[in-house]
């Protein structure tokens, strides 16, 4: 079905700041055939992924995003959201989580001063951290009040966040005590007072490493207070507000991993010539007329959603490129035009997923070929990032020229 296309011009192997994206291709998708070959055991033992978190840190994925003049790949998100989307297509769990991690360490630098944000590039880059956690809003909040001797001390409960029973880092989303203003925090799991569940009990995305995280009198020194998350237009510049649509168009190439995935396993077992046992013919046959018009229509629905992804891509792209001169006109059209793919993928994902296992057929739910995983991680996924909210935004900026509101992922 092919992945999200690498940055226009030539793909230069390696380049003045480091590898280029021919090779962080190339690496995602050696990384990608080594996790699909126990794809199908590593998710039903459902263990935490810390060796699958390893892999990605020997293939020098974790620090893809950083700097090169740091100590990391020096990559842009083009070549992040394609690196993403190939990890996907083997196991959309691990796409989450590498994803995740991306969308957190790149807002860590993002929200904080410069001289933090290199020192932290330099440790993220040096330690190979693996980040977990969640900026979007939850209620009931964490708290973050001011304590005696200077720094601020955390309480709270996050009933979900991504990544947690393996982060080396967390990023979350708190507020002021006194103010109620949020804030994005980091914290080290392994502090004293910090304690992770991996309570999730989804039927899907098990191996995202989600769970609870809960936060009993943490000290956080000043330096980890990252920035403001607030909404208000007086706070919030557009470039900053760009985090929004960045970290949903990591969830557009994680849905489009997934049903590129899923289509191109059915294609392999179709291809094969294995009778599902109740099929007259072969399943997915090349003259089953119905199993080519299924083919036919989620192809064409895949690869729809994925020009569109496309066109966001370049959206956000462009809107990185403007920096401090981006406006918040151009920011809602990236925001809406990110909102469309999201529905597009959505759509895309939940239909390959479910529809693969008619076209495989009664095979399909043995649990030894695994095909129901993909519609499992699929539906979970896309219940924690429900599409009807950015379908409402879509609407209202179309009808009323409303800009959508500053929603960070889950």
């Amino acid at each position: 079905m092919g992945v999200a296309p690498a940055p226009s011009g030539p793909a230069a192997d390696s380049g003045p700041a480091g590898p280029g994206p021919a090779h962080w291709l190339r690496v995602a998708r050696e990384s990608a055939d080594d996790l699909a070959t126990d794809a199908v055991a590593r998710e039903q033992a459902g263990k935490p992924p810390l060796d699958e978190v390893s892999r990605l840190r020997e293939a020098g994925l974790l620090t893809l995003l950083v700097p090169a003049e740091s100590g990391g790949g020096g990559a842009d998100w083009t070549t992040t959201y394609a690196v993403v989307r190939e990890i996907a297509a083997a196991d959309g769990a691990i796409g989450q989580l590498l994803g995740g991690h991306y969308f957190l360490s790149w807002s860590a630098r993002l929200l904080t001063g410069p001289s933090r944000a290199a020192a932290l590039d330099r440790r993220c880059a040096g330690e190979q951290w693996c980040w977990g956690g969640g900026l979007a809003r939850q209620d009931p909040p964490l708290t973050l009040t001011r304590a005696r001797g200077g720094g601020h001390v955390l309480d709270g409960r996050q009933d979900y966040a991504t990544g947690v029973l393996v982060a080396d880092r967390l990023a979350v989303r708190a507020v002021r005590a006194d103010t109620g203003e949020p804030l994005a925090v980091v914290v080290d799991p392994a502090h004293r007072g910090v304690g992770t569940g991996g309570d999730a009990d989804a039927f899907g995305q098990r191996l995202a490493a989600g769970g609870s995280v809960e936060f009993d009198s943490v000290p956080v020194a000043a330096d980890d207070v990252l920035g403001s998350l607030s909404a208000d237009e007086d706070i919030l510049s557009p470039p900053t507000a760009l985090a929004s649509p960045v970290g949903r168009l990591l969830s557009v190439q994680l849905r489009l991993g997934m049903a590129e995935g899923v289509l191109a396993e059915a294609r392999e077992y179709s291809r094969a010539g294995r009778s599902p046992g109740h099929c007259p013919r072969p399943a997915g046959s090349g003259q089953d007329p119905q199993v080519l018009a299924a083919y036919g229509e989620l192809a064409v629905l895949t690869r729809s959603a994925s020009a569109l992804a496309g066109q966001a891509l370049e959206a956000v792209h462009g809107g990185l490129a403007r920096g401090a001169d981006l406006t918040y006109d151009e920011y809602a059209d990236i925001s809406v035009l990110v909102a469309m793919a999201e529905a597009a993928s959505s759509r895309a994902a939940q239909e390959s997923t479910a529809r693969a296992l008619d076209i495989v057929g009664a095979r399909s739910a043995s649990s030894r070929l695994g095909f129901d995983r993909f519609w499992r991680n699929a539906r979970t996924h896309t219940l924690y990032e429900p599409v009807a909210p950015r379908l409402r935004d879509v609407g209202d900026y179309f009808l009323n020229g409303a800009h959508p509101p500053f929603v960070l992922p889950a």
